[in-house]
């Protein structure tokens, strides 16, 4: 928990704030923690490191601790922060102490320390104060995304990211694909494909852990059996049917042409697009007439609604206002 209490003796030369210890580890948590330094762990000690550090990361979760040596909590969630670099081996973690890069530190309104911000394609998704590990690995399971071997793809488009990270698994189906190409093997670019079953059609119900605005999307096929007339629905309380599909107005109808299956980027009406906790895809047809419908990649590109907000999470020690 946070502490909201501060006072000037808990400030340091650069003027930063330290919250005062808010979650104690007791040696046995302390020593399941691994001294092998992992290789996406990575220390900052100049400004210039850090957007160098924000680019090379692409679609990757960053994760950036903004910490100081004069900090008692963050001295004791070091060790967490250093196992978690280890645990999500496909995000990087970046320790920056805010007396050596006071420019990074104000650029992102780093008030007090610790604060963990949260990154993807350069992009600011979420931030977290305070010295709780177990808040820390849930907001970064929150970010990370739950489809196992997923990565967030560079999307092209500046301010948004791919979305397909934050897809739920759990709460996703798609009715008439193939058992041989199901569908979690169009969600990224290593080859796999989406095939449809017993004629051409599909309906791909995506379900998100937050919500999120979408702005485009990009899906690649081939040039005889690529999709060709997509209908978009979003909020739907459940998987819809064919003929519903085939029925209801959509929020958006795209006809794809064969040079959009090359992974040109589809805009959507993202006026019509900004609180969406699902989206189903209905594609009609595919370019042919081919008996079965064949999807290589699908991406969502958009942003989160709004941050994360600290009483999202389970509240470890103490009543909400309460100071340590």
């Amino acid at each position: 928990e946070v502490n909201t209490k501060l006072s000037g003796e808990h400030s340091d030369s650069a003027g930063y704030y330290h919250f005062l210890p808010s979650h104690s580890f007791s040696r046995p948590y302390l020593a399941q923690f691994s001294i092998i330094m992992s290789s996406n762990y990575k220390v900052l000690t100049e400004d210039g490191q850090f957007q160098t550090e924000l680019g090379q990361a692409g679609g990757k979760l960053v994760v950036a601790d903004f910490t100081s040596a004069r900090c008692g909590p963050c001295q004791r969630i070091a060790p967490v922060f250093e196992e978690m670099a280890r645990k999500f081996p496909n995000g990087v973690f970046l320790k920056i102490d805010v007396n050596q890069c006071q420019g990074a530190a104000a650029s992102q309104g780093v008030s007090a320390t610790p604060t963990f911000v949260f990154y993807r394609n350069k992009t600011k998704l979420d931030s977290l104060q305070g010295a709780d590990p177990e808040t820390l690995e849930n907001r970064i399971l929150h970010h990370y995304g739950d489809i196992e071997g997923e990565e967030a793809e560079d999307t092209g488009v500046p301010g948004h990211i791919d979305l397909i990270p934050m897809i739920s698994k759990s709460g996703c189906e798609c009715l008439n694909e193939s058992d041989d190409h199901p569908f979690t093997q169009a969600l990224n670019s290593s080859g796999g494909y989406l095939e449809s079953d017993t004629d051409e059609q599909l309906i791909l119900y995506l379900s998100f852990n937050q919500a999120v605005k979408l702005h485009s999307m990009r899906m690649k096929g081939p040039a005889d059996n690529g999709p060709k007339t997509i209908k978009l629905f979003i909020n739907q309380p459940h998987t819809i049917d064919f003929d519903t599909a085939e029925s209801a107005n959509p929020v958006q109808e795209v006809t794809l042409t064969g040079k959009d299956l090359e992974g040109e980027l589809i805009p959507l009406k993202f006026v019509k697009l900004q609180n969406v906790m699902n989206l189903t895809i209905f594609v009609k047809d595919n370019q042919s007439g081919a008996e079965t419908t064949n999807v290589a990649y699908i991406q969502i590109i958009g942003s989160p609604v709004q941050t994360t907000k600290m009483g999202d999470f389970k509240r470890v020690t103490g009543k909400k206002g309460e100071s340590h």
